[in-house]
């Protein structure tokens, strides 16, 4: 019995171990000038697949289950048609002005223009564009994978 206890205590003491170890890897401290200097790739999961748009990945993997959080950066100038994602996302906007709209057509009647600061939630399934002007912006991006983009209208999907 006292070799059972042990095997017990012992495949406990594992599967704290193994928590404890996860939970220091989800131990993460970004300062704005360490974030800057992470890889960065194009426009990935995510995102709306726009060209020059780039995403940092901070947490997470949204091409999975479990959480993420994406840093979203956009040039100038640009314009993101409507479409929606499959998870629930929230976001705050870290700089530049982001301008930021539901609706299933980007109509720049329903944007409101969001400084750094501000917060917004996308909706899972709820249609949404965004656009930038001439001073870009960084937003930081929360949800649960994995997620998708979905355009209201299939030719407004960027093509790869």
């Amino acid at each position: 019995m006292s070799g059972r206890l042990a095997s017990t205590g012992a495949a406990f003491l594992l599967i704290a171990f193994a928590g404890a170890a996860s939970a220091q890897e989800r131990l993460l401290r970004f300062t704005p000038s360490e974030i800057e200097d992470m890889t960065k790739g194009g426009a990935g999961a995510g995102t709306s697949g726009v060209a020059g748009i780039s995403t940092t990945i901070l947490y997470g993997d949204p091409t999975k289950a479990g959480p993420y959080t994406i840093a979203l950066r956009a040039p100038p100038n640009v314009r993101i048609a409507a479409h929606s994602h499959r998870d629930d996302r929230t976001a705050v906007v870290v700089a530049g002005v982001w301008r930021f709209g539901y609706g299933r057509k980007a109509d720049e009647a329903l944007v409101k223009t969001l400084a750094p600061g501000s917060f917004y939630s996308e909706p899972a399934g709820v249609e949404h564009f965004a656009m930038t002007g001439p001073e870009g912006a960084v937003v930081y991006i929360s949800g649960f994978g994995p997620t998708s983009t979905d355009y209201v209208e299939a030719a407004n999907a960027p093509k790869p």
